[in-house]
């Protein structure tokens, strides 16, 4: 009877723990690409959410979950099968004309996104008391040789370190005394304030605009290169499906304790937020010091971590879509492009985040404009090459996934366009 038992036993535990080693082997591209959707701008974006609309917010994190999770699950499939980035099957597909306006839309929208990220990091590093502009220049010095002289396996491990930092945000929310039964139960659906016209408006610009600064043109584009660079085998394909919903859950976890932070410790004092760090100054007396700077850790982090992902997409696109070499795991002699536009991204970045006189809010504003023209493009790419039989074989999208993909890419496009109008209003 023992002898029986015992090694189906062994047999499960093999399985099990095979199952497990076979999804960490894969486990990376996603989560990265979507926690770094909570970078500089789209702490504000919650930041701003939780202060002026309270727990109500929290439903549309459900449905952005889900959105993001199948965007992204689309995104690492065509590469796992096709051996190909999405930037490089597009150029294949419909021409370099075509890789050309993508490429432009791509890096002025994702340079914008640069500047938002390091003078996120400049306000920052000066709330902590530490200098703002050697903080800036040590930033992108030190996130360039990482990068140049490490390769796949230590940039990743980098950015998973990062995500830990994340932590931060679960610690400011409890500091801030929330009520949790209220914040919980406003994910089924929302309650607990005044519906008013002008709070509905309110909650339907900003609802979009925290979905359209979720998903984003340069977060399509990460995750199917760095999926491509990391190697993965056809044979994983399912365990990399798993880890693009895995990851899209765990960057909207941290997404509901920055809304619950805010939420508890500003919505309804008046005071009015256009970023994330007036959301840590003003935490601070109401939750106290430590959870003010909680929350300041968490936004130089995701800086960091926004400066490196965003760069790097920018990198990726063009090795892709003008044929050049471009992977972690090459010499800085062999992907000298590669590398070089790298850094000329954050360097410019940083001069213009330390001695520009451009209005961030404009800034903003045009960054998000390009994401929202771009955006619709994206996905009409993603769709038709993930569609294609004869690119996918067995593993095209199924009836299902193509027309739920479609409705959501137009649920997507209009976020988009909200987006930029909740920027315009709240200007």
């Amino acid at each position: 009877m023992t002898n029986t038992v015992a090694p189906r036993k062994r047999g499960f535990f093999a399985r099990y723990w095979k199952s497990i080693l076979l999804f960490l082997s894969v486990f990376g591209p996603a989560t990265i690409t979507a926690m770094a959707d909570n970078d500089a701008g789209g702490v504000a974006t919650y930041s701003i959410a939780g202060a002026q609309l309270g727990y109500p917010i929290l439903f549309p994190l459900v449905i952005i979950t889900i959105l993001l999770g199948v965007t992204q699950e689309m995104g690492i499939r065509l590469t796992v099968i096709t051996r190909k980035g999405l930037g490089d099957l597009i150029r294949e597909k419909y021409g370099v004309r075509a890789a050309l306006c993508m490429f432009g839309a791509l890096l002025v929208a994702n340079l914008g996104t640069l500047v938002t990220e390091l003078s996120a990091v400049k306000t920052t590093a000066a709330m902590l008391h530490i200098p703002a502009v050697p903080a800036v220049i040590v930033i992108v010095v030190v996130s360039f040789f990482l990068v140049v002289r490490g390769n796949y396996k230590l940039t990743q491990s980098l950015m998973l370190f990062a995500c830990l930092f994340f932590l931060a945000y679960i610690f400011a929310a409890i500091k801030a005394r929330p009520d949790w039964g209220l914040a919980l139960s406003n994910l089924a659906y929302p309650h607990g304030v005044e519906w008013t016209p002008t709070y509905t408006r309110e909650f339907l610009l900003i609802g979009m605009g925290v979905l359209g600064t979720t998903i984003t043109p340069w977060g399509q584009f990460f995750i199917s290169s760095f999926a491509f660079d990391k190697k993965i085998e056809k044979g994983k394909v399912t365990y990399s499906q798993l880890s693009t919903y895995w990851g899209a859950f765990l960057t909207d976890f941290f997404s509901f304790f920055m809304i619950v932070a805010t939420a508890a410790a500003l919505f309804g004092s008046g005071k009015p937020l256009t970023d994330g760090l007036q959301a840590a100054e003003a935490i601070r007396p109401i939750a106290g010091n430590l959870a003010g700077t909680l929350f300041a850790v968490g936004i130089l982090n995701a800086g960091f971590m926004g400066l490196v992902v965003v760069s790097l997409s920018t990198a990726y696109a063009f090795a892709e879509f003008f044929g050049v070499s471009g992977s972690l795991d090459d010499s800085f002699k062999k992907s000298k492009t590669f590398y070089v536009l790298f850094g000329l991204q954050m360097a410019a970045a940083a001069v213009v985040a330390m001695f520009g006189k451009v209005s961030l809010f404009k800034i903003a504003v045009f960054t998000q404009t390009i994401n929202a023209i771009a955006l619709p493009l994206v996905f009409y790419y993603l769709i038709k090459l993930t569609n294609d039989k004869g690119l996918m074989g067995e593993f095209k999208n199924n009836i299902f996934q193509k027309y739920f993909a479609i409705a959501c890419t137009v649920v997507i496009v209009v976020a988009s366009i909200f987006t930029v109008a909740a920027f315009l209003f709240k200007g």
